[in-house]
């Protein structure tokens, strides 16, 4: 072999070298950002882990609100309905998720001859019982919105279609709430059951389109 000869593979060999080296530097670069992509890999990963975790968390906290919400709602109105209709009533509500929307069905349970009626409210014993449900529905929320409501509880008519046989009760659960909530109860009713359990009242009658106020008790 010639000089020349070895000269020139002396140079191949040094080019190889040279691309050898390039490429192990390429191939450890290459490592290094595989490294790195996988640990971040590994911590998204684990924060989306995290994050499902928390979204169950909420989740569960937010069905237990509810749960405990639901239970306290329906031991206040089935306590309402109980007072003013007797202790074979009760109410029951039924939460259900539809289309990603929280809705609340409501039900009266009744004891009649030994069987359990279920039916909704309206369906139930006439008016009285939807009013009755309303009155004490509005007590629930004004009792446990936050921050606290302070200030009257105002009715307008309220057991309007409750029976004059239930009609006192009505009366005496009115006057036991207000002191029990020490709350004052500020009320219009055309029902003069209702009219006497307040500490004042006012009677308002029309004389030729003006408005007489006259004082029935203070």
């Amino acid at each position: 072999m010639t000089a020349s000869e070895l000269s020139a593979l002396h140079d191949r060999l040094n080019d190889l070298t040279s691309f050898y080296y390039i490429q192990k530097g390429k191939e450890e670069h290459l490592l290094k950002q595989r490294e790195e992509k996988q640990q971040r890999l590994h911590d998204i990963t684990g924060k989306i882990d995290l994050l499902e975790k928390v979204k169950l968390l909420l989740q569960g906290a937010g069905e237990y609100a509810r749960e405990q919400s639901k239970i306290q709602v329906e031991k206040l109105v089935t306590y309402c309905l109980q007072y003013i209709f007797g202790s074979d009533i009760k109410f029951e509500i039924e939460i259900n998720e539809k289309g990603g929307r929280i809705e609340a069905d409501f039900f009266v349970e009744t004891d009649y001859e030994g069987y359990k009626i279920r039916s909704q409210p309206q369906d139930t014993r006439g008016g009285g019982i939807i009013d009755i449900i309303s009155l004490a529905i509005r007590l629930a929320m004004l009792q446990s919105y936050y921050p606290e409501i302070h200030g009257p509880l105002i009715l307008d008519e309220p057991a309007k279609h409750v029976s004059e046989e239930y009609i006192v009760n009505v009366s005496n659960f009115l006057s036991e709430i207000s002191e029990l909530l020490g709350r004052q109860v500020i009320m219009i009713t055309h029902n003069a059951h209702l009219a006497e359990i307040s500490n004042t009242s006012y009677s308002i009658s029309q004389d030729k389109g003006i408005s007489v106020v006259t004082p029935i008790r203070s």
